[in-house]
């Protein structure tokens, strides 16, 4: 059921992709918001200066202005406005700048609806907490209660501001002594409200070291000026004595030039902080698995370079004989030509093989940017031919030139593709045929490639299941269940989607799906 006061809320969607658009304002429509849509930060602002919108959902990555200018913006000329962020889930440095420049909230890519909801009624709140501190603030300035009956509502309403904020409000008096402990703080330190106003004090709550780092930089002009601090970060200490992150502004009262207390606004940050946990976990596993096939690459890279290196050896030795026995006649110099040609090009063999497994060692950030699919395919054959022909396995190769440039991470493209055909070879143990395939579909852009084998193939049940990380269909010391899990998470952060079909005894194929366009974290230095 929609509620009722729904309809009385308008929402700006801010977002360059039209898909998003639409479908996001779908949603909030269903939801009975009044909603309307921009394409670009610019337009946006127009839009809030002739309509002010309660609400605005912008994206942070979009061409020209992005969703951190339009918030700046925002926040400047209409600070009535709530803005949400939209990022995708590699950037939570750029969502805790967003929330540093007084975003309500933030939400990842793609953009789940219970988790837009939850947004939307933080905002609301926020919205509403703020009108009502306005409205609380106009009547004080135009002196329209001096009764005791409106001193004690106001009194009450103060109380309930309080009492409903999201974040932890604490109020100390003259002696540090606690003096307002809002409901967000007990359940921020899981400390009553009643064993810490009139008994702790600031630095019972934040420790004897934090506390002294605290005063000295209140005390300071660098965090928001003397007896001031905004947008702290700092650690409470929570009923186990157990840090909590959080953000805080604080600021010192004063009355006549005298001290009477201290008001601080905290926001929790440990959930800030999980993510980021999340994301570097993610990446110490895709670095693990990476590793992995690094090992399984080392043996049968070292026999494919040593044979170059053995034949370049023996033409040198060859040439030098031939040179002490004095000047070449005509007839051999030709004959050496040809020689220094072969060295030249087994060298340049060696090389090629090194720099790809170098480039695929290198431990490194996602860097997005256009991506050749013929040259990922081609690096990945490079370093896995000679483990294809120790296995007895013929490559048919029939990834077609010319195949439109993608956005994403190549490094990690062909992680994928190498895992893929590691995979293959594992499946054929006693020799046997690995296809690589590609298409184009037209509507929307998107790179299709297949890698084929004619192994062991997977049964049903298996199958459903090859995708979950530590799952594994190989005996017991030959692999942990890593690699097809990462390549999973890989394509899957690339925008595209991975699938296989098999049947028992005819081999196996493995589908990737690659948009031309994805939309996905953006960052400098974009590998091809």
């Amino acid at each position: 059921m929609i509620p009722a006061d729904n309809d009385k809320w308008s929402v700006l969607i801010i977002d360059d992709e039209q898909d998003i658009r639409e479908v996001t304002a779908m949603a909030l429509t269903d939801a009975g918001y009044r909603v309307e849509t921009a394409a670009d930060g610019k337009s946006g602002l127009n839009f809030c200066q002739s309509n002010l919108p309660q609400i605005v959902i912008t994206d942070i990555r979009m061409p020209g202005m992005d969703g951190i200018q339009v918030l700046e913006a925002i926040k400047e000329r209409f600070p009535d406005i709530e803005v949400i962020v939209a990022t995708a889930f590699g950037e939570m440095e750029t969502a805790i700048r967003a929330l540093q420049l007084d975003a309500s909230d933030f939400i990842t890519k793609p953009i789940h609806t219970e988790a837009l909801m939850v947004a939307l009624e933080r905002a609301r709140q926020r919205y509403t907490s703020r009108q009502q501190i306005k409205a609380y603030t106009r009547q004080l300035e135009q002196g329209l209660s001096r009764t005791r009956r409106q001193l004690e509502e106001t009194v009450a309403y103060q109380q309930r501001l309080i009492e409903s904020s999201m974040d932890g409000i604490l109020g100390c008096d003259a002696d540090g002594k606690v003096a307002i402990f809002n409901r967000s703080m007990e359940k921020m330190v899981g400390i009553d409200r009643g064993e810490a106003i009139g008994r702790l004090t600031l630095k019972d709550l934040f420790g004897s070291s934090e506390y002294d780092r605290l005063q000295a930089d209140m005390a300071a002009s660098g965090h928001g000026g003397v007896n001031r601090l905004m947008l702290y970060e700092a650690r409470l200490l929570d009923r186990q004595s157990k840090p909590v992150p959080v953000q805080l502004s604080a600021a010192v009262l004063m009355e006549n030039g005298n001290s009477t207390g201290l008001v601080c606004f905290f926001r929790d940050l440990r959930r800030i902080h999980r993510l980021e946990q999340e994301m570097a976990d993610q990446a110490r596993l895709l670095h693990q698995d990476k590793m992995m096939s690094l090992g399984r690459l080392a043996a049968s890279v070292a026999h494919e370079i040593n044979n170059p290196l053995s034949g370049i050896l023996n033409y040198i030795r060859l040439m030098l004989r031939a040179f002490k026995k004095g000047p070449l006649p005509a007839d051999k110099q030709k004959q050496f030509c040809g020689y220094l040609e072969l060295v030249e090009s087994e060298t340049d063999r060696c090389s090629t093989i090194v720099s790809s497994l170098l480039t695929f060692s290198r431990r490194s950030p996602i860097s997005v940017g256009p991506v050749s699919v013929n040259a990922v395919v081609t690096r990945s054959i490079v370093l896995a031919g000679h483990r294809l022909e120790m296995a007895n396995v013929t490559l048919d190769n029939r990834v077609q030139d010319g195949l439109p440039e993608i956005r994403g991470d190549a490094n990690q493209l062909q992680q994928c593709l190498l895992n893929l055909m590691f995979n293959a070879v594992d499946a054929m143990p006693e020799g046997g045929r690995l296809t690589l395939a590609s298409a184009l579909e037209e509507k929307p852009p998107t790179v299709v490639l297949t890698v084929t084998d004619t192994g062991t193939g997977i049964d049903k049940d298996s199958l459903e299941q090859i995708f979950e990380p530590f799952f594994t269909t190989k005996q017991e010391g030959y692999g942990v269940g890593l690699g097809l899990s990462t390549t999973y998470g890989i394509i899957e952060r690339h925008g595209g989607s991975l699938s296989a079909a098999s049947q028992p005894g005819q081999g196996t194929t493995f589908e990737i799906r690659l948009p031309v366009e994805a939309d996905i974290p953006n960052s400098p230095g974009g590998n091809a």
